[in-house]
């Protein structure tokens, strides 16, 4: 089964803890929720060119 990023990122903006997630999705690990939230970080910390 494949969990999308923003699966887990829209569980932890409604509010869930992380061990709210893992209870929902028995299939993730704690150190896959850490993966999906360092993928989001680096996907939104790009460089901007001004021109």
């Amino acid at each position: 089964m494949r969990i999308r990023v923003s699966d887990v990122l829209d569980l932890f903006a409604a509010g869930l803890s992380a061990e709210q997630i893992l209870e929902e999705m028995p299939d993730l690990e704690a150190d896959d929720l850490k993966a999906a939230l360092v993928y989001a970080s680096r996907k939104l910390n790009h460089p901007v060119l001004v021109a």
